[in-house]
């Protein structure tokens, strides 16, 4: 098997960087394009006379401000808690990005090292 000698530059910081950047800004829209949906749809499944959505707690209510579970119309409330869940396995990325641009960082400063200091020697 022949072997091939991976080169890496300092200039390819700039497009890894970018795409951190891009991730990052993606993933915000996204999430705020499903929280909106997620409005949309807890209004929808809240039903009855004497009950009401309230869009910052994501709780359906009665008149008389205790939660009503029994409020819920089944079949749009299936499509709230789908969003619900999509904002949360989403928002889990975002939480490990600093990890990865930690790994990629070091990955970086590792090779140039290694790469100017074994010529050296």
């Amino acid at each position: 098997m022949k072997q091939r000698l991976a080169q890496f530059d300092i200039k390819d910081m700039l497009p890894i960087a970018l795409t951190i950047v891009v991730v990052g800004i993606g993933i915000t829209y996204g999430v705020d394009v499903v929280h909106d949906i997620k409005d949309e749809q807890g209004g929808d499944a809240c039903v009855g006379g004497n009950a009401t959505y309230n869009t910052s707690s994501g709780v359906c209510y009665r008149s008389d401000n205790e939660t009503n579970q029994s409020a819920w119309d089944t079949t749009k409330f299936d499509a709230f808690e789908a969003s619900n869940n999509t904002i949360s396995g989403v928002a889990k990325i975002p939480e490990k990005l600093p990890v990865i641009v930690t790994v990629i960082v070091a990955a970086i400063i590792i090779g140039i090292l290694v790469r100017y200091l074994i010529v050296r020697i």
